[in-house]
């Protein structure tokens, strides 16, 4: 069992994504469900980047359901930047996809915590952001894997090609087998996030209106099969308490 997210810039703009292609998106996510994946959600819409999430009960349909994702992109996309950069020759990558793929523990309802950056001129320190999300949850309780999209030469995408280390706007997933401790996994992946330089938490579909030299990224959870946007609960329960 695995979760598989697919982050992309498919936009025709370089801050945010209509709702034009949203709808169409989401309008698309059945032909995935179709080629064998328990579930598939636009999980994440962060600025101008969108993260397609898929679970697969059966490992054999792996490269099957990321094909099915690629051709989703393709049949949408209204900015084809990434989409060309990915190549079916190792030597020809270039930026394309932010791919992360998960093993699931199969004794637990598949619950995750999803989030994705998009930068503003801040690609130089958005990994060292993103690595600090994935050590925040190393080693917690009820976390059963945490992984990134982050490349260091060139990532092969099964089913659909490779991309090279010039992929930016990373993707972590966190898979966690309590849904109570949710909230304390995605809290830490949070604070350690927030800890860095110019970086900040937006609600889903949020344009990048900030400030270059910025980071912005989104946190969904999937809980049962559904998509839930942390920012607003987060910001909430962060608030200061006054006398």
């Amino acid at each position: 069992m695995k979760i598989l997210c697919h982050g992309i810039d498919i936009s025709d703009n370089d801050v945010s994504c209509s709702d034009m292609l949203i709808n169409n998106i989401e309008k698309s996510l059945y032909k995935i469900k179709e080629a064998g994946a328990t579930q598939a959600l636009l999980s994440n819409i962060t600025g101008d980047d969108i993260v397609i999430t898929a679970v697969i009960e059966d490992d054999s349909l792996l490269e099957r359901v990321n094909k099915s994702i690629f051709e989703c992109f393709k049949d949408n996309a209204l900015g084809f930047d990434d989409l060309n950069g990915v190549s079916l020759k190792r030597e020809d990558a270039n930026e394309g996809i932010s791919y992360v793929e998960l093993d699931l523990n199969p004794a637990f309802y598949p619950d995750a915590i999803i989030i994705s950056f998009d930068t503003y001129c801040g690609e130089y320190f958005v990994d060292n952001v993103a690595r600090s999300a994935v050590e925040a949850a190393k080693g917690m309780s009820d976390v059963y894997d945490v992984k990134s999209s982050l490349v260091n030469s060139v990532k092969h995408i099964p089913g659909v090609g490779f991309v090279s280390n010039q992929t930016d706007d990373p993707v972590v997933v966190a898979s966690v087998t309590n849904v109570e401790q949710v909230g304390v996994v995605a809290g830490a992946m949070i604070g350690a996030i927030l800890g860095n330089k110019n970086t900040y938490l937006v609600k889903r579909h949020t344009p990048i209106n900030v400030i270059p030299g910025s980071v912005i990224f989104s946190v969904t959870a999937i809980m049962n099969g559904n998509l839930i946007d942390l920012a607003e609960n987060f910001s909430y329960r962060s608030r200061i308490m006054r006398k």
